[in-house]
């Protein structure tokens, strides 16, 4: 991923309004972040932690999206979940179910869209094998490449992507 500057992230927002984008703040290490490594860029907003926002990039720019993130996470050192993006297995506490506002009237109306998804938002670096799961039984083997892992990943999220815009000037 390129790396983007705080005003192209605070302008890709397409399911809040300009004043929520410009009130979130960026990721603490914003200015460390590992842009070659990353294929969206994710983070639990460190002002409001029951916010989390994703930020794609796209052909004719970054598209963004915020969700909410539960107040009570389950936690279980014997069960283990799976994020719907790129496949990670977590002790369970290491997946949340967070939930998007659906973009335009839809989401003014209250309509959302969930996903399981990595609690940390860090799906690239665990396909990259650069952070490690917090699991008792160890880590899940493919037969993928890391190429093939991105690929699945990056559909998965262009899917979940596509159900938060409802077809509101995504380019996906």
């Amino acid at each position: 991923m390129e790396p983007l500057s705080e005003r192209d992230i605070r302008s890709s927002f397409v399911n809040c309004t300009k004043g929520e984008a410009a009130r979130l703040k960026l990721p603490l290490d914003f200015g460390e972040l590992p842009w070659e490594d990353l294929d969206f860029l994710g983070w639990v907003d460190p002002g409001a932690p029951l916010r989390a926002h994703v930020v794609l990039p796209r052909a004719n720019g970054p598209l963004g999206f915020s969700l909410r993130v539960p107040s009570v996470r389950r936690t279980s050192a014997v069960k283990s979940s799976l994020c719907q993006i790129c496949l990670t297995g977590h002790a369970s506490s290491g997946v949340s179910l967070l939930a998007a506002p659906l973009a335009g009237a839809k989401g003014r109306e209250g309509n959302t869209v969930g996903v399981y998804i990595c609690a940390d938002l860090a799906c690239p670096l665990y396909v990259r094998g650069k952070r490690q799961p917090k699991l008792r039984t160890g880590r899940y083997e493919e037969s993928l490449t890391v190429e093939e892992r991105l690929a699945r990943m990056a559909g998965n999220l262009d899917a979940f992507a596509a159900k938060v815009t409802d077809g509101h000037g995504s380019a996906l």
